[in-house]
């Protein structure tokens, strides 16, 4: 066998209690971005091609640094790695929620990789918890603090399976109150900016009792090793508390929390520079921030946003994979993470901090409510943050009032049941839940006793709940860390205000909308259309507002069309059909029906009758009204299709109009994203006919087609139109065939592609590729069974295989084999690496010899050698190297 010289993959080297030790801490993390109505992410134009920026960014990064390639100089992987196993990482909850529900492989494989971790590191992994939803600690008020980091702990111990030993602080910022309610919540560990601390000194000793500190407040701290940070208060004129906390603990107490301060100008250069082009440029510079002073141990850290290796500049996820695995490894440091450094060298020196800073403010944390120009662009005022921080911390007072007040009635203890309200979340965000679900139960049970015992009662409880739910979302940074106040993160935290406020009407009947616009017209927007806060909230907020009835809507509308089953799931509400009849006179359809429609979230549950006339096109009338009794419906059902049977349009109109005393939809009133689905299928019929139309077009004009072709004349454009038609709807209804068990070759494939061939035509269809990368990978996946195959079977899987991708090529289809890549390695390291060791002998000798050994025994247990050479070949014909499985 011949292989070619593999590039060596040596083992990460294996932590020991001396040395040079490397972290490095990526902050992945998205904003919450759902509609506070559907729990859902709408689609968000700016990220096409992608849905929204959620999936943007996890095709960007987080995916492909769960499966990171090393590849050789022709591009053919040599190895898959998951960075995460290697990297410290703190994963917001918001942005897990999302991936757990979108990928769940990349989310599994995140979990896998911290266990990997932990394996490796003395069961120290290298997942870390994070605030919740990113809010600034050091503007939020006591309770706050507390929830976000309960919530992030029990986030973080419900998907990682293990307590957490550090905090990520949304953008580093702190106070000492921060710093109190951490240490009262059993956080071991911290991670900072070199310019938040303000002074440092090697802990006292019994030889010496009293060191002097060092001012380092100009980022001039000792990166390489960590520091205890005492929450014990000084009588100096450098108070450790700021003016907008509180002290929590004795003056005299002996809490401490332990901080590591990265490496400030490599991380921003990993961040802001072109640091990450290269691992051995990447590496060469960590290596010069180690200290050369004879220390027996020292940490290089440095921290940057996650997103940076792969979305922000893309490919880098390589970079930190072949450092990981090659660059680290062969200057014999340590890869580790933070917890892991200290349970082997606790700090020696401690450290003050500045009394209330952020990395990303040179203000302290003015940023987030005014007073500085942090942020600025394109010559906008910033004046606009701090009435959007006074407007939201008045609104979530009054939110905590209406709380406590009417919490009490259904809570043992309010404040308590909304810190384990997140037990609740982490099923109620991900699959909705049913009233009588167990979790509610235990919920229930344990924060209110028997003061919750009717559905009505619980769905009060549930809407409080939510209510601080919102009332803390509204705090997410972000709002406040851009130019306008108008962007889309700032007009997403005021729809969780509105959100909030409309649940305190709905529950206390306490209304607080009028008092917080007037408060909000003292931000002032940079842009003229609105004017203020005022104006954004008006335009931007109310108007996205959603109501129960639009939700019945949407149903009623689609159920014209034939596109809901009795049960049927809308976003995050279930509908249910208690009655539904559809009748048709001409070209007129009218349904009429009665539905639940329950919130898998509070619980909600309203009955409508709806009645829709759909008149053919987009032309939907739609009328809702609550159930009020089955004799009412029954009656407005009998004379609504009598008036039908006229077949007059304007006579139906007026029946419904006439019997619905609620409200009225058409198709423009539903949600955007159902909206377009419902336009789509509605263009599909015309779409349709149009395919036959172009079809005869091109059938009647062949033979012109060919001999425009001949004689290397520009063809007529709207032949080539049709022909650029025809042949696309010809090779999806081809490759479709696959999809039903038919296989490679095909000679209809074979045709199309002659044909196009010959007439100039390009494949645009984007189902073609992603049915030939389907069709791929369920051979692999059948290939991997459990049970060992034939031969026969076997060189039939890696034919269709192989036939695949030569139709590709033939079709200039451009393939995604990600996933294809990453199964067949696995399948080939697991099922047959194992046996071929006699195999990874001669791959060992060739490579040294540099010259091909011929044997004539078979190479591995079981599996002759024609089969080997198949499997190498195809693997070759994935992109993967077969030093990539042979020698891992």
């Amino acid at each position: 066998m011949t292989v070619a010289a593999s590039v060596s993959s040596p083992d990460v080297h294996i932590p020991t209690a001396s040395g040079i030790y490397v972290t490095i801490h990526g902050h992945f993390y998205q904003p919450p971005r759902e509609n506070p109505y559907l729990n859902a992410i709408e689609r968000q134009e700016s990220a096409a091609p992608f849905h929204d920026w959620n999936a943007r960014i996890h095709h960007e990064c987080y995916r492909p640094n769960a499966f990171s390639r090393i590849e050789r100089h022709d591009g053919k992987i040599v190895k898959i790695v998951n960075n995460y196993e290697y990297m410290s990482f703190n994963m917001g909850p918001t942005l897990l929620s999302w991936m757990e529900f979108h990928d769940r492989h990349t989310y599994q494989a995140i979990l896998d990789a911290d266990k990997r971790s932990a394996d490796r590191l003395n069961g120290h992994g290298n997942a870390i918890a994070q605030v919740y939803n990113h809010i600034i600690m050091p503007l939020a008020n006591w309770r706050d603090k507390l929830t976000q980091i309960r919530w992030g702990k029990e986030d973080f111990k419900a998907r990682f399976g293990r307590e957490t030993e550090g905090m990520w602080l949304a953008e580093t910022a702190v106070d000492y109150e921060t710093l109190e309610a951490l240490v009262l919540e059993g956080i071991k560990f911290i991670i900072l900016a070199p310019s938040q601390a303000q002074r440092c000194r090697p802990k006292p000793t019994e030889n010496n009792p009293n060191p002097a500190w060092q001012e380092v407040g100009g980022a001039q701290i000792d990166p390489n090793r960590p520091y205890r940070c005492y929450l014990r208060r000084h009588n100096t004129n450098n108070s450790n508390v700021s003016e907008l906390g509180q002290y929590h603990l004795p003056a005299d107490t002996d809490a401490f929390i332990d901080v590591f301060f990265y490496d400030g100008p490599i991380s921003r250069d990993m961040g802001f520079g072109d640091l990450l082009g290269s691992s051995h440029n990447f590496a060469k510079r960590l290596s010069q921030a180690v200290r050369g002073d004879h220390r027996p141990h020292q940490i290089v850290s440095v921290a940057t946003d996650g997103e940076t290796f792969g979305h922000h500049k893309h490919f880098t996820e390589k970079t930190l994979s072949y450092a990981f695995v090659e660059e680290f490894p062969k200057r014999g440091w340590n890869v580790t993470n933070y917890a892991h450094y200290l349970s082997l060298f606790p700090p020696q020196w401690e450290a003050e901090l500045k009394s209330v800073t952020a990395w990303s403010c040179a203000h302290g944390v003015d940023r987030w409510q005014g007073g500085c120009t942090c942020g600025e662009g394109s010559g906008y005022q910033q004046l606009w943050r701090r009435p959007l921080r006074d407007s939201l911390n008045w609104l979530r007072d009054r939110l905590a009032a209406v709380y406590v007040d009417i919490g009490r009635k259904y809570f043992n203890d309010p404040w308590e049941a909304r810190d384990r309200y997140i037990d609740v979340l982490q099923y109620s965000l991900r699959d909705d839940i049913s009233e009588h679900s167990p979790v509610l139960e235990e919920f229930f049970e344990q924060q209110s006793g028997n003061k919750v015992s009717t559905s009505a009662q619980r769905v009060d409880a549930l809407r409080l709940l939510e209510m601080q739910r919102h009332a803390l979302l509204m705090f997410t940074s972000c709002g406040w860390f851009f130019e306008e106040l108008s962007r889309p993160e700032t007009v997403q935290i005021l729809r969780y205000a509105a959100r909030a406020i409309e649940l305190a009407a709905d529950v206390a009947g306490v209304l607080l909308e009028d008092e917080f616009i007037h408060r909000m017209a003292k931000a002032s927007s940079n842009l003229v259309e609105f004017k203020d806060g005022e104006g954004v909230f008006r335009h931007q907020v109310v108007t996205n507002r959603i109501t129960l009835a639009q939700v019945a809507a949407q149903y009623a509308l689609s159920s014209t069309l034939g596109n809901y089953a009795r049960s049927q799931q809308i976003y995050c509400y279930q509908i249910q059909q208690q009655d539904y009849q559809l009748q048709r006179i001409g070209s007129m359809s009218l349904a009429i029906g009665q539905i639940q429609l329950v919130s898998g979230i509070t619980q909600e549950s309203v009955n409508y009758i709806f009645a829709v006339l759909h008149l053919g096109g987009d032309d939907f009338h739609c009328c809702i009204q609550p159930f009020t009794g089955r004799r009412e419906y029954e009656e407005i059902k009998a004379t609504l299709f009598k008036v039908l049977k006229q077949a007059n349009t304007a006579a139906v109109i007026l029946a419904m109009a006439s019997n619905f005393s609620g409200e009225q939809f058409n198709l423009h009133h539903l949600f955007a994203e159902e909206r377009h689905r419902i336009l789509r299928m509605l263009a599909d019929e015309t779409l349709t006919r149009l395919d036959q139309l172009y079809e005869q077009v091109y059938r009647d004009n062949y033979g012109i087609l060919i001999s425009f072709r001949r004689d290397d004349l520009q063809v007529p454009r709207e032949l080539q139109v049709a022909a650029e038609i025809v042949l696309n709807n010809r090779l999806t209804e081809e490759l479709k065939r696959l999809e039903t068990g038919e296989s490679l070759p095909n000679v209809g494939l074979d045709a199309v592609a002659i044909e196009a061939l010959n007439l100039g035509c390009k494949f645009t269809h984007e189902e073609d590729a992603e049915i030939l990368e389907n069709y791929i990978l369920s051979q692999i996946q059948q290939l991997s069974q459990p049970q060992d195959i034939d031969e026969k079977s076997l060189f039939s899987y890696l034919n269709q295989i192989e036939q695949s991708l030569i139709i590709s090529d033939r079709l200039d289809l451009e393939l995604d084999l990600d996933l294809s890549q990453e199964a067949f390695l696995n399948y080939l390291s697991s099922r047959i690496a194992p046996k071929c060791v006699l195999a990874r002998q001669i791959l060992d000798l060739e490579s040294v010899q540099k010259q091909p050994i011929h044997i004539e025994v078979n190479l591995c247990e079981s599996i002759s050698n024609l089969e080997l050479h198949q499997l190498i070949d195809t693997a070759s014909k994935l992109g993967i190297a077969t030093e990539a499985w042979l020698r891992a």
